[in-house]
């Protein structure tokens, strides 16, 4: 089975039989269906929203910067909320019909400057290997190649306080850097889609190097398009703003998701897809509208558990199954506190910060 082809069920995972409890597969399987006019209505209100706020950053550009600057945001975290329905489209999980979770995908892939199979493929990896020592770095033989990874753009690399220490100066000054939070979560989210993406990640085949390649083209055509009609100055103002910013919130979703003090991560011989799934990924418990534009993204123990599972529906999910809800939660007010948090400690079995690191006697 290719990878991208995973649907990301715990009977997928093949190193690690599943455990999870039948009385959980019940609640699950009752919400794995997608309801089509709740899809379709969550892309009427997301997507003609994003283009109108699009088209009034374009008239303001000629009346006042600061207009186009003020409406920036909402048009960031609008399409923030369409890489969610990408995310979904490439799960299974927005359609019953997989040509059209497909078609859709590539969609909302182009409005995100992400191809489609391409994402797919290594979002599959993440799933089968979140929490795994072992299989941090996909498509690669050792996690301590930090060069190799950062120059692959793909995850984000966590090492274990023993590799850290075992790295020579230079390599622990470029992952250092590499952790610093202005670097990873301000620098590298919108060279990711704007760069990175431009490029087929490692491991994946034809269909995954077709996906960019027909993302590269349309988005050069589009580009053209926009720059003759606008102008070039216009077109990357407004693509700059919407994409920086959009793409430090996703970003940042998907590092608070799973780096935080009380993570999970063990050798595949310990490792557990079930475990991994409630106890390494976060209930990031927002305020209802940030909730709304994140597509509930923040109920992500049960996502990994289930994947198949729309966004519209882990709230309820959440809700109606009390053993979902003893899970880590992490705030707007204390998940800031995990910018610091750079290594895994296995004898303590916590992220710590270098500075702990530094304190400690191991």
């Amino acid at each position: 089975m290719r990878t991208s082809e995973i649907i990301f069920e715990q009977s997928d995972i093949k190193d690690s039989p599943p455990t999870i409890d039948p009385t959980w597969r019940k609640v699950l399987a009752a919400y794995n269906q997608p309801s089509l006019w709740r899809s379709i209505w969550q892309l009427t209100n997301t997507i003609l929203p994003f283009g109108f706020i699009v088209f009034l950053m374009y008239c303001t550009l000629s009346i006042n910067f600061w207009l186009t600057l003020a409406l920036s945001p909402l048009a960031a975290g609008l399409q923030a909320r369409i890489f969610i329905f990408f995310h979904d489209c490439g799960h299974g999980a927005f359609f019953k019909s997989r040509q059209l979770n497909n078609l859709v995908g590539v969609i909302c892939g182009l409005i995100c400057l992400t191809p489609y199979e391409d994402w797919r493929h290594l979002h599959a990896m993440h799933h089968a290997t979140s929490g795994n020592l072992d299989r941090r770095a996909a498509n690669q033989s050792h996690p301590v190649n930090l060069k190799q990874y950062i120059q692959d753009g793909y995850g984000l690399l966590l090492l274990t306080t023993g590799e850290y220490q075992k790295l020579g100066r230079w390599s622990q000054l470029l992952y250092r850097v590499y952790r610093h939070p202005l670097f990873l979560l301000v620098l590298i989210p919108p060279v990711q889609f704007l760069f990175f993406h431009r490029f087929p990640a490692a491991g994946g085949g034809k269909r995954e190097r077709r996906s960019v390649l027909l993302t590269n083209v349309v988005f050069l055509v589009v580009s053209l398009i926009m720059s003759f009609s606008v102008g070039w100055g216009a077109y990357l103002i407004v693509t700059l703003l919407i994409t920086t910013q959009a793409s430090i919130v996703g970003v940042w979703l998907f590092y608070i998701q799973h780096q935080f003090e009380d993570a999970y991560w063990k050798p595949q011989a310990e490792w557990n897809y079930e475990t991994a799934a409630l106890i390494g990924s976060s209930y990031y418990k927002l305020p209802k509208v940030l909730q709304w534009f994140s597509g509930n993204i923040g109920f992500h123990h049960i996502h990994h558990l289930s994947p198949r599972i729309p966004n519209y529906y882990l709230a309820q999910c959440q809700a109606n199954y009390q053993p979902f809800q003893k899970v880590s939660v992490i705030t707007l007010r204390n998940g800031f506190r995990s910018i610091k948090l750079s290594l895994w400690n296995e004898e303590q079995q916590k992220m710590v910060s270098f500075k702990q690191l530094k304190g400690d006697t191991i």
